[in-house]
């Protein structure tokens, strides 16, 4: 019956008209298709972020990645397992006890003491009457003890002489200060600094804490001490910006901060700080600016002439100077393939074991400790053919996934920027990746989970200047302390031109 009405109804329609119903249906299936396949990679790309995301947040943080080799069994618990075991096997349960072997405790009393530490010796005497015996030996207990910090007062005292013909009075004069007429020493200042900027405790806690020790202080007297110290190593802070520019290979980054802002009542801005790090003096410079935007870089790196190396932000792509030889991150591009291995296990993984081998060259120049030229001809010799075979195999591949998924913008990224990823192996100083910098930037991730925001856009750049110094002591082997206090001393008196003899630079470069 249905049959019948349906042969009526087309019969109503010319030959013509049949035909481009036919079209505008096929054109509408077409249509429906296209987006049931765009939904379906949305889809794939949106359950992957997500994934990403949960392993962010509850999964484990490293990159680490270990290379299976042929013949080497693995076993995978995400998914299901094939022995190859007979089909007609039968299946057992087998059970047994064991003992419980308990887990051996660390005996703590056998530490090591350091022989440099200071020694402060209490004798016992035993109860009985030892004048008439003889001593044969004594039994010594080492314990590991701390004094607490505690305040003194520093007094500086100056002789006043009067001269015999009674033309004057001669007195030393008095040291040059950094807060001038306030009554704090430097070691103070440096203890308020380290407690800030290396342990992340706010002025309001390190007054909770100098109460305890029995001086009562409020935090704009420290505050004020802070700003005024700072103050003093912005001139320094000059002249290492003016010597990490002079160096011939800088590795940069970029991190956040949150500051407060009267302008944002109620809010916080997003601040950056922009890392700039000297690989062959080991200095660096924290540049604090309001925006992520290409206006910092652009004026610190105006007249640099040398390599440069970042990780794939567009930014310093734009660098107008032609001085400046770009090459990028290694690590930043195996990053996408690490967690490209939800959408494409087989292509993560095989480029994965790739940028595994160039590392593994790395690390054994590094353990070797090869000179520069003896570290390029190694790379030129087993790193080059790896990166050949990279090269093919991004070329194939590009062409085989979808260029939306995440094992797509992985094998982009990476092609995109190939030569500047691959200039490494063409100069022995060049490094495979960023990770000196990015390395020095985590003090700063430490403080925003203590400190939580900067207190103004003035106190982020404070911030900025003493991690500066503190990061500069870390890579060149200074006791940050022991630094601060002797050039805190020093600066006041220092000439403009001496400053650099102040710069904590590596000890074997000389001071």
């Amino acid at each position: 019956m249905y049959f019948c009405f349906m042969v009526e109804q087309l019969e109503k329609h010319t030959k013509q008209e049949l035909i481009d119903k036919f079209i505008n249906l096929y054109s509408e299936v077409k249509t429906s298709s296209s987006k049931i396949t765009k939904l379906n990679i949305e889809n794939e790309i949106l359950r992957l972020q997500i994934k990403q995301l949960k392993n962010q947040i509850f999964g484990i943080k490293s990159e680490k990645h270990t290379t299976i080799y042929p013949g080497q069994q693995s076993l995978d618990f995400g998914e299901k397992i094939d022995l190859d075991l007979p089909q007609d096997a039968e299946e057992i349960s087998i059970t047994y006890h064991r003992k419980k072997t308990r887990k051996k405790r660390e005996d703590f009393s056998k530490i090591s003491l350091p022989e440099d530490l200071e020694r402060v010796t209490t004798v016992i005497e035993p109860i009985e009457d030892t004048s008439d015996m003889e001593k044969i030996g004594e039994e010594v207990t080492e314990l590991l003890a701390m004094s607490p910090a505690k305040f003194y007062v520093k007094r500086i005292v100056r002789p006043k002489y009067a001269k015999k013909d009674k033309s004057g009075i001669v007195i030393a004069e008095l040291p040059s200060r950094i807060i001038m007429g306030g009554k704090v020493d430097v070691s103070l200042l440096v203890a308020i600094l380290l407690d800030k900027y290396v342990d992340h405790m706010p002025l309001y806690r390190q007054v909770k804490k100098y109460e305890r020790l029995g001086m009562k202080l409020n935090d704009s007297t420290i505050g004020f001490w802070v700003s005024g110290t700072v103050k003093m190593l912005e001139y320094l802070y000059a002249v290492l910006e003016q010597k990490i520019r002079g160096s011939c290979y800088l590795q940069a980054d970029e991190t956040t901060i949150k500051v407060l802002d009267k302008s944002k009542k109620g809010t916080t801005h997003l601040g950056y700080y922009w890392v700039y790090h000297s690989v062959e003096t080991g200095l660096i410079a924290y540049n604090y600016n309001r925006s992520r935007g290409k206006a910092e870089p652009h004026n610190f790196l105006s007249d640099y002439n040398g390599f440069l190396q970042t990780d794939g932000y567009v930014v310093y792509e734009t660098l107008p100077n032609i001085n400046i030889q770009h090459l990028c991150c290694m690590a930043h591009a195996r990053r996408n393939f690490f967690e490209a291995q939800g959408n494409d296990k087989a292509r993560s993984t095989w480029m994965l074991d790739k940028i595994q081998e160039l590392y593994a060259v790395e690390s054994f120049a590094r353990t070797m400790k090869f000179s520069n030229d003896a570290r390029l001809e190694l790379r030129k010799k087993e790193s080059v053919p790896v990166l050949n075979d990279m090269k093919v195999w991004l070329l194939k591949n590009v062409t085989e996934v979808l260029p939306q998924s995440a094992i797509g913008k992985a094998i982009t990224y990476m092609l995109a920027r190939w030569d500047k990823l691959t200039l490494y192996t063409q100069n022995g100083i060049l490094e495979i990746d960023n990770n000196l910098v990015e390395n020095a930037m985590r003090p700063v991730a430490l403080g925003r989970k203590n400190y939580l925001f900067a207190g103004s856009h003035d106190a982020a750049k404070r911030a900025g200047i003493v991690y500066s110094f503190i990061a500069c002591c870390k890579n060149n082997g200074y006791n940050p302390y022991e630094w601060l206090e002797d050039t805190l001393n020093k600066l006041p008196d220092t000439k403009k031109s001496e400053l650099h003899n102040l710069l904590p630079i590596k000890k074997q470069d000389g001071l």
